[in-house]
């Protein structure tokens, strides 16, 4: 059984100067890091990337250096579960409706995305949509949040809610 981590929208160092202690110690028990755009600086992939592999898409507000670097959209596999991932922005409809037409020739068991600093987890015709929330900018919503999964011959999904260290 594999543990990935699941985050969004960081924004470091404009909304956090560092990512929370609670993130971390899952970092540090995680197979795999799933960042799904808005970091606003590489300085956070180095971070999370010293903890294991690290996976991760451009938001809307990263440089070019980060855009080029990671793209806006991805596909890949873990333990047979397909995984897509994008940030989710972009004209008109909701950040939902926007993800999940990104993946909508393509086969997948997961959609995660982020934009919007809200929690997610619903499932469309058979896909599940994820957004993680964020780690530290909660915006409107009562707590920070960011992502568990576990994959493997059967995987869960579940979100990580915490409030702001004292």
């Amino acid at each position: 059984m594999k543990k990935i981590v699941i985050l969004s929208d960081t924004h470091i160092p404009v909304r956090a100067k560092r990512l929370p202690r609670i993130l971390l110690e899952a970092c540090e028990e995680a197979d795999l890091i799933l960042h799904a755009g808005d970091w606003q600086t590489l300085d956070v992939y180095f971070e999370l990337s010293a903890y294991t592999e690290t996976i991760g898409v451009a938001g809307n507000v990263d440089p070019w250096e980060l855009v080029d670097r990671f793209g806006k959209k991805k596909i890949f596999t873990v333990d047979g579960l397909k995984i897509g991932i994008t940030h989710g922005d972009g004209a008109g409809k909701t950040t939902e409706l926007r993800a999940l037409e990104t993946f909508a020739d393509d086969d997948v068991d997961i959609i995660i995305f982020g934009h919007s600093h809200i929690p997610v987890m619903k499932e469309i015709n058979g896909v599940t949509l994820f957004n993680p929330g964020s780690p530290t900018d909660k915006r409107r919503q009562p707590q920070y949040s960011f992502g568990m999964l576990e994959a493997g011959e059967i995987w869960s999904l579940r979100h990580v809610f915490f409030d702001k260290e004292t």
